[in-house]
């Protein structure tokens, strides 16, 4: 029968693998203290880091989003895959074999079939050994010389084709569906791979006679195909056919080149999105090697949001340039991007050759260092955007140059940034030659809709940008209430208890239960202790999740926040020092509120009728205050 991953096996993954570098194949991840690192969240849209990953603990958290989990659950999230096929996918990533057990622990079979645990795996051979067949076929005799002369007319080597995995589909029906059955494919995982096509004959392989390049994820793998047209003869008339959508394949989640770019983009915060394939592998060999493209569709959404995870938090110095082709439609595709230009934290630009030559043909003709020119006269997606539409009018007469002012008006007036917009405004009356500031800038405040701000309506300014004014007019943050003081104490202990717990092992055992004032922190304070304690805390991401098996719901979540939670300290001596003084901070709080009700016990206590009770309360007292000190004491020689 199908069974369950090894507890074993799941273990040693769970020990192998670096949570950090996996995340950072997704997300630009930045020193964030003692231990920790932040980006921007991939599960929701934000331009201040709030995510955070703790290699030592195994664990991430979102504090802006609450989202958070192991490094299987990135995976699952990430990748929308299911919990074991997040499994396989680190196993394979750091060699350990999975076994299977069924629900009484003895061995079991490996899930398999569409939708089965396995799946994605599958797919990803799949589609390795398909780009092995096609750049294997690249070399062959016959049709395959088409492809390598349409390569070389276009400046690229085999030593480039080979760097950039391109290959070639040779015209036959079968050629690559015999070689992947022989490896024990079925046909369900055929047609569901993308690779085949169904017939009234059969299954057929989808790229036929055509030259094909890899399209790979961020981390590398293999998950697509596109293909160019090359014979006249080609039933399918496209100039380029790509791999239809699969479980491994979402063409608004695909970026061409990316797993090549990221390293640079995330070193150089520059992002190059150009149009097509050719031109990802001119760029990179002129240079440009933060060069990405879309895969078959436009620039979305999803691919922004792509692209500014890689980019990170740089929100000042990082650049997302788009090159388009000097036409129409390459105009068009240019303010398809403006209106993608708010999802960015980032400088927009575009780059436009004179000529209209796109970055494949300019190296060609010009060599590498147009290409490298090309994306350094770069111009702000803004301007780009006003001279675009007014380029449409007819600026000689009175009534073109005011269409014109109509027609780039409202793109003025998105600016958010009000100094940015004011600029913008003068450079279209001087583009528009009317020579009449005022006029323009009312033209330009009324598509605003409130006569002083951008699009949000309230005048604000863009995530770029701020004003003094704007900061002094702001109210002075409220004192912190005593309860707040206390409460951040109990989240800091807990926190250095999860997270370093050999700081504070033996001074944590020796906290009373009623240390912690906030019921959920007294929860987590439990099931610390449930565990096993500090003391007995095994090293690494295990200590952690053996706190969350004594927690649930509310109580778990806040595990996982704290487990991350940034400790305010530069290094380990000084993180022993600040963990030891805060244990003993709070159990001197707790000892403060003990003598407080002792002494009212006290005072309730007839001496000369009670005497018995009131000598015990006495000792009683006398001994918390002694405790107290000790506490003090240590808190403060810590």
């Amino acid at each position: 029968m199908a069974g369950l991953i090894d507890p074993d096996d799941l273990r040693a993954v769970k020990e192998r693998v670096r949570i950090d570098e996996v995340v950072a194949e997704q997300v630009t991840l930045r020193p964030g203290g003692v231990g920790s690192f932040k980006g921007l969240c991939p599960f929701h849209e934000e331009r201040t880091p709030s995510f955070t990953v703790r290699p030592a603990v195994g664990r991430w958290h979102c504090f802006g989003c609450g989202e958070g989990g192991d490094v299987i659950e990135f995976v699952r999230r990430i990748d929308g895959t299911t919990f074991t096929e997040a499994v396989e996918r680190l196993a394979e990533r750091v060699g350990v074999q999975l076994r299977y057990v069924d629900d009484s622990g003895r061995p079991g079979r490996r899930p398999a079939g569409a939708g089965g645990a396995g799946q994605r795996q599958r797919l990803l051979e799949a589609h390795k050994l398909a780009e092995a067949f096609y750049a294997e076929q690249l070399e062959q005799p016959g049709p395959a010389e088409t492809a390598r002369r349409f390569l070389a007319e276009r400046g690229f080597s085999r030593e480039a084709a080979a760097r950039f995995g391109v290959g070639f589909a040779p015209p036959g029906g079968e050629a690559l569906l015999r070689r992947l059955r022989a490896k024990g494919f079925t046909e369900e995982e055929l047609t569901t791979s993308g690779l085949a096509g169904q017939g009234s004959r059969g299954l057929y392989d989808r790229f036929r006679g055509r030259l094909v390049w890899p399209i790979r994820d961020v981390s590398g793998h293999t998950v697509a195909f596109g293909a160019r047209r090359l014979f006249d003869d080609d039933r399918i008339e496209a100039k380029y056919l790509n791999s239809p959508e699969t479980p491994v394949y979402k063409k608004s989640q695909a970026l061409y080149g990316l797993d090549l770019a990221k390293r640079d983009i995330a070193r150089t915060k520059q992002v190059v999105v150009v149009e097509g394939y050719t031109d990802v592998m001119a760029c990179h060999l002129a240079g440009v090697t933060t060069a990405i493209a879309t895969c078959g569709t436009a620039f979305g959404e999803e691919h922004a949001r792509m692209v500014q995870r890689m980019l990170g938090d740089a929100a000042g110095s990082a650049e997302v340039v788009f090159t388009f082709d000097g036409d129409a439609a390459g105009q068009k595709a240019a303010l398809r991007a403006f209106e993608l230009e708010e999802r960015f934290a980032a400088q927009t630009y575009v780059a436009v050759e004179p000529s209209g030559q796109d970055p494949c043909d300019l190296r060609l003709s010009s060599g590498d260092a147009a290409v490298a020119a090309l994306v350094a006269g770069r111009v702000p997606l803004f301007e780009f955007a006003i001279r675009s539409t007014i380029s449409r009018y007819d600026l000689d007469s009175e009534a073109g140059r005011l269409a014109a002012l109509d027609a780039a008006a409202p793109i003025v007036a998105t600016i958010r940034d009000r100094g940015l917009r004011q600029r913008y405004a003068v450079n279209l009356d001087r583009w528009t030659g009317f020579l009449d500031e005022r006029f323009v800038l009312d033209r330009v405040r009324r598509h605003a809709g409130d006569g002083h701000g951008g699009r949000d309506g309230h005048g604000g300014t863009s995530r770029r940008s701020g004003t003094g004014e704007q900061a002094a007019a702001r109210p002075a943050p409220p004192a912190q209430r005593v309860d707040d003081v206390v409460e951040q104490l109990e989240r800091r202990v807990l926190s250095c208890a999860l997270q370093a717990p050999w700081v504070v092992a033996e001074d944590f055992a020796e906290l009373p239960a009623d240390a912690f004032t906030a019921p959920v922190h007294r929860a987590v304070h439990d099931a610390v202790t449930a565990a096993g304690g500090p003391l007995e805390a095994p090293q690494g991401p295990a200590w952690v999740a053996a706190v969350l098996e004594y927690a649930d719901g509310p109580v778990a979540a806040l595990v996982q926040e704290l487990a991350v939670t940034e400790l305010p300290v530069s290094d380990e001596e000084e993180l022993e020092r600040w963990g030891r003084s805060l244990v003993a901070a709070l159990a001197g709080q707790a000892a403060t509120r003990a003598v407080a009700d002792a002494r009212r016990l006290l005072q309730r206590l007839d001496p000369s009728a009670q005497a018995q009770e009131y000598l015990a309360a006495s000792s009683e007292l006398f001994r918390l205050e002694a405790a107290r000190r000790a506490w003090q004491e240590r808190a403060q020689g810590s």
